[in-house]
C-alpha cells in the first residue's frame, strides 16, 4: 500500500472527478488512470468504477479515501518531528490569500523568513466567505475572512486560527455631509447610495443588516470586488463603500468613520488542512502571521523587507 496511491484516492474523493485532480496536480488523466491500476493490482481490489463524470470510488476506494487522511497525518507529524530534530523548519510553504489581508500580511512575513530555510508560493483570490475552504485543498495556508464568526463557512475539519479582528468602517468622501460625524448610525447611512460587492461576499452582509434594522433598501451604484476601485469611486462621489480600518490605505479625498448600531468586523483567519498543518514549516508561518496580524490590529506597522540593490 503506497501512500501516492493513498493521496490519489482522497483527492479523488475530495475533488469528485479524476479530471479535476489532474487539474489541481498538473497531471495528465491518462497517467493517473495508470497509477489507479497499479494501486488495483497491488491493493487487490476495485478501486474506482465508470461513471457519469468519468469515475467515482467504489466502497473500497471510499474505504481507502477516508483512512488516508489519519495516515497521511500522521506522516506529516513524523515528518514535523524529524524536522524538529534537524533543526529549524523548513521547506516550500504555499499560501492562497484574500488581496486586501495579503497586503497587509505578507510584505512583512518575507520580511520576518528572509533569514530562515522557509521559502513561499503565494496565489491570490477573493472568494464567497463559503469558497474559502475548498482552497485548502491547494494550499497549505489559506487566508480568509468571516464577517459571522471566527471562521469562514464551511472550514470544519479544517485547522483555523485567528489572526486577527478588524474593524470595518464606513468610507465617504471627506466633503460628504456625513464626513462631519464622528461615528455612522444603520439609519445614517441607509439614506445614501453604496458601491457594494457581489452578492455572497463576505461584505455584503453589513449592508443587508443595515436594510434590515432601518427597513429602508440600501441603493447599490455598483457591485465589485476591488478595494482600491472602491475608494476610488467613493473619492469620486459614486457612492459611500464599506472598507477594513486596519488595511485600507489613506486616501486623499475620503475618510473612514465607524458604524454602530450592528456587527460592523471581519475575522481575519488562516485554513490548513490537519496533515499540511501537522508540518513544522506551516505551523512556523502560521505563528509569524498571528505575530504580524497583532502588530496590524494594535496600530503598529510590522517592518516590511527594505529593498536590495
Amino acid at each position: 500500500m503506497e501512500v501516492r496511491h493513498l493521496e490519489l484516492l482522497r483527492d479523488i474523493s475530495r475533488r469528485g472527478s479524476l479530471a479535476a485532480v489532474a487539474a489541481a496536480t498538473h497531471r495528465t488523466p491518462s497517467a493517473l488512470s495508470q497509477q489507479l491500476r497499479t494501486a488495483e493490482r497491488d491493493m487487490g481490489a476495485k478501486l474506482v468504477e465508470p461513471d457519469s463524470r468519468g469515475i467515482r470510488l467504489t466502497a473500497a476506494g471510499q474505504l481507502l479515501a477516508e483512512g488516508a487522511e489519519d495516515i497521511l497525518q500522521r506522516i506529516a507529524e513524523l515528518q514535523a518531528r524529524l524536522d524538529e530534530s534537524s533543526g529549524a523548519p523548513r521547506g516550500t510553504v504555499r499560501i492562497g490569500t484574500l488581496p486586501s489581508a495579503g497586503e497587509s500580511l505578507i510584505p512583512p512575513l518575507f520580511a520576518e523568513l528572509a533569514d530562515t530555510e522557509i521559502q513561499l508560493e503565494l496565489d491570490d483570490f477573493d472568494l464567497a466567505e463559503e469558497d474559502f475552504a475548498a482552497q485548502a485543498l491547494d494550499a497549505d495556508i489559506v487566508i480568509g475572512h468571516s464577517v459571522t464568526g471566527d471562521a469562514p463557512a464551511g472550514a470544519s475539519g479544517l485547522v483555523s486560527t485567528l489572526l486577527m479582528r478588524e474593524p470595518l468602517d464606513i468610507a465617504v468622501p471627506e466633503k460628504h455631509p456625513l464626513a462631519a460625524l464622528n461615528s455612522l448610525s444603520p439609519d445614517d447611512v441607509s439614506r445614501f447610495a453604496w458601491i457594494g460587492v457581489p452578492a455572497r461576499y463576505p461584505f455584503d452582509s453589513i449592508p443587508v443588516a443595515v436594510e434590515q434594522v432601518t427597513g429602508r433598501s440600501i441603493r447599490r451604484t455598483v457591485r465589485l470586488r476591488d478595494n482600491r476601485l472602491v475608494q476610488s469611486l467613493v473619492v469620486a462621489g459614486q457612492g459611500i463603500a464599506l472598507l477594513p480600518r486596519f488595511t485600507t490605505r489613506p486616501h486623499r479625498g475620503m475618510v473612514l468613520r465607524p458604524l454602530t448600531g450592528i456587527r460592523s468586523e471581519r475575522a481575519i483567519v488562516a485554513l490548513s488542512r490537519p496533515d499540511r498543518y501537522a508540518r513544522s514549516a506551516v505551523q512556523e508561518v502560521t505563528g509569524r502571521l498571528i505575530g504580524i496580524g497583532r502588530q496590524i490590529a494594535s496600530g503598529v506597522p510590522p517592518s516590511a523587507a527594505v529593498p536590495t540593490a
